[in-house]
């Protein structure tokens, strides 16, 4: 895994945000091995899919379920942002195919684009920093159910999401980008989900969650601009949950 990390294929833009996804550390503890079929959901710009697909490109495969393409009838421009992201891995993989190899691809735009391949098919599904966009639009529910249903029996869902600071309130603060860790454990549990493990990997404890753009006002994406950005590097990149989910085993009759 470490030699893909540090592979000089990942830019030096990448590599700096090492510190603050911890890769190989939050790989590991979802429990990934190089034979699996893996399910990255949104992977944007693909800073985990650089990671994942030469590790698995030898003895394990690779689905990547991005942004719906732009076909001309996009109209959010939300959504047309989003398709330009999914374009542009789409070809860099091409574009790499010693570093990537097979990737398969998929189209994932909810409520309306919901189907992932096989049923039971993968072994493992990883979604980074998703949940707030979909519990924002009413359908984090719907999406948890349709990556149960893409699981095999026993497969582990891995996730990483922006954390909000009430942790015993079952509640959602979408709108600043954060949801509540607790909340995100009670939905995936409605969807058919064991919670196996939660982690504390990805925390930072100087993010205090009280933003004028909430969790965008951190790096990455510097919302605020110029305005403060000295603090906000300091303060680095948003708290996060972790938390490793499994789909049981069928009950025996």
């Amino acid at each position: 895994m470490q030699q893909w990390i540090d592979a000089p294929q990942r830019s030096a833009e990448n590599k700096a945000r090492d510190q603050y996804r911890h890769p190989a550390e939050t790989l590991g503890f979802f429990g990934l091995q190089p034979q699996m079929k893996v399910l990255e959901i949104w992977p944007a710009r693909g800073w985990y899919t650089e990671i994942l697909a030469p590790y698995l490109k030898e003895r394990g495969e690779l689905t990547i379920a991005n942004f719906r393409h732009n076909d001309g009838t996009l109209e959010d421009d939300k959504k047309i942002f989003w398709a330009k992201l999914s374009a542009r891995l789409d070809a860099d993989i091409r574009k790499k195919p010693q570093h990537f190899g097979k990737v398969k691809s998929l189209e994932f735009d909810p409520p309306a684009m919901m189907q992932l391949g096989q049923v039971n098919y993968y072994d493992m599904v990883l979604s980074f920093r998703n949940s707030h966009v979909w519990n924002e639009a009413g359908y984090l529910l719907d999406v948890y159910r349709a990556l149960f249903d893409a699981l095999k029996p026993g497969g582990t869902l891995g996730l990483v999401e922006h954390r909000s600071s009430r942790l015993s309130e079952i509640s959602s603060r979408a709108g600043e980008g954060y949801l509540d860790e607790y909340y995100v454990i009670s939905v995936a549990q409605q969807a058919g989900f064991v919670l196996a493990e939660r982690s504390e990997i990805n925390a930072n404890p100087l993010d205090t969650k009280n933003y004028p753009k909430g969790v965008y006002a951190l790096p990455p994406t510097l919302a605020m601009g110029e305005k403060d950005k000295a603090r906000y590097l300091a303060i680095g990149e948003s708290d996060r949950m972790t938390l490793r989910f499994i789909k049981p085993l069928p009950t025996a009759q």
